[in-house]
This record gives C-alpha cells, sequence and structure tokens, in this order.
C-alpha cells in the first residue's frame, strides 16, 4: 500500500512530501523529480511568480545512488524567495512591532505582506477557513490552502510514474481540453510520446486552431482584470486489466480517481471516460462491446467507460478528465466583508495566475500517477521491483490464459 502526505505553506521555508511503500529498486534520481516540476510551472496565463520563484529539489530520504531503498521517500522543495517571508511566516514568535514595518517597495501587495488578510476571497478556503480554525486572520489558511502546495504533490507524482512504467510499462500523458467556452476538438488520444510537443504548447494541447483560441481566451481574460477556468485530460496507457476492485466503494478504482481529482485545489468536476455524455444516451450506445480480437484476445469496439468498468480497470487506457473552476484571486477584486471591522469591502488580491488549467493539468497526471502506482501495487506487491515483476507478470499470465 503506497501512502503519501504533503507539508509546508505557500510562503514557507519549503514543501515536503513523503511517499511510504515504494518497492526497492525504483530507479529515480533529483532530475526525475525536478523533470515534472518543470512541466508544472509552463503554461499561458502564469502569473510573474513563476519568473522569480524556483523550485530547489533535495531528495531528503529513501533514495541511494539513484535506487529507492524501500524506505519512505522524502523530498523537499526549498522556497527560493523565503527571506522576503522570513518575519510574516517565522516558526517562532516575532516582535509585534515588525509586522507593523511595510515589506517591500511600490507594489501594494508586496508592501502589505505583514499585514493581517482579513478580507477573505469568494471562492476560497479564507472564510470557512478562519471561521472553522477560529483564527483573526486569513495568512494561516491561504498559505496551506494556496496551490502552491500541488508541487509536492507533482513530485510524488514523478516517483509513482517511475514506479508504473518500471514495473508494469504503465505510462501517462496529459493535456488541455477544454479553456473557458472553447473546446479543442475530438481527436485521438494523446500518447506519450507526445509529451515533449504538449510541453512545447503554451496551452498543452495539439490541436493548432484550439491552441490559438486557448490562448486568446486567457489573454481576453487577463485584459479584463479576470480569470479563466478549462478541462485536462490525463490518459494512462498500458494499464492492465484488474487494478481496483467491485467489493467495496472505498477500494474502487473510480472512486479513488475521483477523489484525488477533486482534492486539487479549484476542481469541481471529475469525469471518466464519457462520464456525463454518457447520461445523455441509451443503454445501447453508452457501452463498449467486447470482442475476440485477430490475436485470439477479447478486444473492445470503443472506449466510452475509460478503463474503468465495476471499479475495476478493463484492459482499456484508463481516461479520466477533471474541471478546474476560475481562480477565486480576481485582479479586479470581488465584493467581501472585512471580518477586523464587519464593513463591505473588495476582497485581498495577491499574486496569482489568470488560469491554471495548463499546470492544472500535470497536477492531475501526478494525482492519477499516485493512484495507479498504489492500485497496482495490490496486485503486484513486493519489497523490491523484480519481486513486484514477478508477481505481476505471474497474475498477467493466468489473465491471458482466460482472455
Amino acid at each position: 500500500m503506497l501512502r503519501w502526505l504533503t507539508a509546508g505553506e505557500s510562503h514557507g521555508p519549503a514543501l515536503l512530501a513523503t511517499l511510504d511503500g515504494l518497492p526497492a529498486g525504483v530507479e529515480v534520481t533529483t532530475d526525475t523529480v525536478r523533470g515534472a516540476l518543470a512541466r508544472r510551472r509552463l503554461g499561458h496565463g502564469r502569473g510573474a511568480r513563476q519568473k522569480f520563484e524556483r523550485d530547489e529539489v533535495r531528495l531528503l530520504a529513501g533514495v541511494r545512488h539513484g535506487l529507492t531503498t524501500g524506505a519512505p521517500v522524502a523530498v523537499e522543495i526549498a522556497n527560493s524567495e523565503w527571506p522576503k517571508w522570513e518575519v510574516v511566516m517565522s516558526a517562532d514568535p516575532v516582535d509585534p512591532e515588525a509586522l507593523l514595518v511595510d515589506a517591500g517597495t511600490g507594489d501594494e501587495r508586496e508592501v502589505a505582506r505583514n499585514r493581517p488578510l482579513t478580507r477573505p476571497r469568494p471562492g476560497h478556503a479564507d472564510l470557512p477557513g478562519m471561521l472553522s480554525y477560529d483564527l483573526p486572520e486569513a495568512r494561516p489558511v491561504l498559505e496551506r490552502a494556496s496551490a502552491r502546495e500541488t508541487a509536492a504533490r507533482v513530485a510524488l507524482g514523478a516517483l509513482a510514474e517511475a514506479y508504473l512504467a518500471q514495473v508494469s510499462g504503465i505510462r501517462l500523458v496529459s493535456h488541455v481540453v477544454a479553456v473557458g467556452a472553447e473546446s479543442a476538438g475530438h481527436g485521438p488520444l494523446p500518447t506519450p510520446e507526445d509529451t515533449a510537443a504538449l510541453d512545447a504548447s503554451p496551452v498543452r494541447t495539439l490541436d493548432a486552431d484550439a491552441e490559438r483560441r486557448f490562448v486568446g481566451v486567457i489573454d481576453s481574460a487577463k485584459a479584463a482584470g479576470d480569470t479563466v477556468g478549462g478541462v485536462v485530460e490525463v490518459v494512462a496507457w498500458g494499464v492492465p486489466v484488474g487494478l481496483g476492485t467491485h467489493v467495496q466503494a472505498d477500494r474502487r478504482l473510480d472512486t479513488r480517481l475521483a477523489g484525488a481529482l477533486m482534492s486539487i485545489q479549484s476542481v469541481k468536476g471529475v469525469e471518466i471516460g464519457d462520464g456525463f455524455a454518457q447520461s445523455a444516451s441509451f443503454g445501447s450506445a453508452a457501452h463498449d462491446e467486447i470482442l475476440p480480437g485477430a490475436d485470439g484476445h477479447l478486444t473492445r469496439a470503443s472506449n466510452r467507460a475509460g478503463g474503468i468498468e465495476g471499479g475495476t480497470s478493463n484492459g482499456q487506457p484508463v481516461v479520466v478528465r477533471a474541471a478546474f473552476k476560475p481562480i477565486s484571486t480576481v485582479p479586479r477584486a470581488l465584493r467581501t466583508v472585512d471580518l477586523a471591522t464587519g464593513e463591505e469591502t473588495r476582497a485581498l488580491h495577491q499574486r496569482s495566475d489568470t488560469s491554471q488549467v495548463v499546470p492544472g493539468a500535470v497536477i492531475a497526471q501526478a494525482e492519477v500517477a499516485l493512484v495507479l502506482a498504489d492500485a497496482l501495487g495490490d496486485h503486484a506487491g513486493g519489497n523490491s521491483v523484480g519481486e513486484a515483476r514477478r508477481n505481476l507478470r505471474a497474475y498477467l499470465d493466468r489473465v491471458g490464459e482466460r482472455a
């Protein structure tokens, strides 16, 4: 069983991530994580923060000479901007007078860094977090609720992808299928071989016409002082039949994927396969007919189920989508109430992206990788990569005899 946990604040000294349960012998290096984090920083609509913050990665535990040891893997992602935040984010008490001193110069958001944040943003965790944890201001809430935390998840997802590929040959790819009201065409699913081309696209799509329209939507939102959401899709190729189960609700593969994707900041909807479109069709047209293949193995006429039936992978590519709402830090600022005075005002505004959809695809890919790696471990098990491969091969041999 894989277990993972993240810790850290958006402007704290570092993000920390731990992944427990990886077997010994998975080939990973610091560059494995760096590459995934670099991909997360890409995309049209990203804010200024991406230009000056750097992801300083260290593998702290669980890896020796490029191979996992079987012990928990710990990753640190240091905050290169920490010196600017040492006072307001100090773990130890500070002189209250220090918080009255304006920070930075010029930019109001920088000058006000030390001041209490009492004007919660609609759509963010600010207000419910302040009330739930009985906090006088939103800083402790927004620092942890910030999507900056997803850098730690992407780091763990890179480790999970290495395990998936080396034990079973499962490989993942992600792309953007909609920005605002604009959608990409219904072309063939991207493959892992398309990753470099997707990375090169400012909006992570292979559809040239969609790329132009997506960029236009983001630019229009930015010019209007607004934000815009969209939909991303993750495809997992090479997933064997049998990951997940029908026997308990919380162990279903679709349950676990939906929960993982919904845990991403700003995600408000999850779809597996044709999901919502299936609800508008008749049963005779909604399901994937089972046919004899030319090689004697069973095949499918389609993949509307997105590779999952009855909570279990069915051998087809696993296809999942996540819908991101627009970022709640809106530059033109929405109406709110200042909890310090009770008066109507405008919500606080800190630096943010115009659209998070492009990095959202990379984050969603990491979440899918973690869930699939955990589900694969249920079948493959083993304390080493070699043992896991042997266990999986024995299982797949039996599946091959029957299907």
